[in-house]
């Protein structure tokens, strides 16, 4: 039988195929069956500090509306604390999920400040969460907001969570940064067990009949895997943390591909809303056929076989590739109007 078994952030995993951040995980059939076809764990759906702020403080007007005038409600109305909000079902519905499931379930987090980001792990630890995710999203909209000052909040935030709580931390990462290699390296001195490539950003769209800024969502595609696989393979033995990569994984074929950069975890969404559930079996199914054929006893003996430190010819991963792809595509047009 081959062996398909991973270890990713410390944890033991049956296989390399994760079932990424996804509204599909808050059905608790969904998540049953999502054990069942073989995904080795579920990432839960981001919380979002944000989010929890503003319904906070939506709750607390609520609550204060009127008092002013009759100040002895004041002692009819219980704490906010006392309230149910949405954070608290939220972290219910992961407690639940981590004691009647046999694979190990990873929250996530999208916080702002280092405060929250503290406050919420810590609640995500304690109900249970296996891990953590980070969802970093540093963008800079304006001229004040340096690359040098980005880097450094986002090194001080990793670290103050992973000082905070003792499950692992990965962080999620954006394919911005100037130098992923040194960046990654920063936040595994800060704590991180490993880094996920690369947070998926919803572009906005312009609506020119309206002129309206839309919001879009759009699911991925087996395109989008091919940057995810280029910084994989650069980092892979760079870093002593595990590499995850999200993104553009829809077949085995893409999963042996990623593995092959030297990840150890493959976050599957976009193929689970376009085939359903079923589809990580059918993911598994022809991953053990591709091992088999191709005589491997184990998925680990091919990770990081197409790495940048593995391969003979690194200029695939350099600049050269720049001007090779270049040359070939030249030479391909000349043959053709020949």
């Amino acid at each position: 039988m081959i062996d398909l078994s991973m270890k990713y952030l410390g944890l033991e995993l049956s296989g390399p195929v994760v079932v990424g951040s996804t509204p599909l995980t808050d059905l608790p059939e969904n998540l049953r069956q999502m054990e069942d076809c073989g995904a080795s764990a579920v990432i839960f759906p981001s919380l979002f500090e944000e989010q929890l702020d503003l319904e906070a403080q939506a709750l607390d007007a609520d609550l204060s509306r009127g008092t002013e005038s009759f100040a002895e409600s004041l002692f009819y109305l219980p704490e906010q604390s006392d309230y149910r909000m949405s954070h608290e079902v939220y972290l219910e519905h992961l407690h639940r999920a981590s004691h009647g499931l046999d694979i190990p379930v990873i929250a996530s987090l999208n916080g702002n400040t280092p405060g929250g980001w503290i406050r919420y792990a810590i609640d995500l630890e304690r109900a249970g969460a296996a891990a953590i995710e980070l969802n970093t999203f540093a963008l800079a909209t304006d001229a004040s907001q340096t690359s040098e000052l980005i880097e450094n909040n986002l090194v001080e935030l990793v670290s103050s969570v992973c000082k905070a709580v003792k499950i692992p931390i990965a962080v999620k990462l954006s394919q911005n940064f100037t130098s992923l290699p040194a960046l990654a390296a920063r936040l595994e001195q800060a704590g991180a067990a490993g880094v996920v490539l690369f947070n998926r950003f919803y572009q906005p769209d312009f609506d020119i009949e309206a002129l309206e800024v839309k919001p879009t969502l759009h699911f991925s595609t087996p395109s989008e895997l091919l940057p995810r696989l280029h910084w994989a393979a650069i980092l892979y033995g760079h870093i002593k943390g595990d590499i995850g990569i999200t993104g553009g994984v829809h077949s085995a074929e893409d999963v042996i591909k990623a593995v092959m950069a030297g990840a150890s975890m493959t976050s599957i969404v976009s193929a689970l809303h376009l085939h359903g559930i079923g589809h990580i079996a059918s993911v598994l199914h022809d991953l053990n056929v591709w091992l088999e054929k191709h005589e491997c006893n184990s998925l680990g003996e091919i990770r990081g076989c197409l790495s940048r430190r593995s391969v003979p010819d690194t200029s695939a991963y350099d600049r050269g590739n720049y001007i090779k792809t270049l040359s070939s595509y030249s030479m391909k047009l000349r043959t053709t109007h020949f």
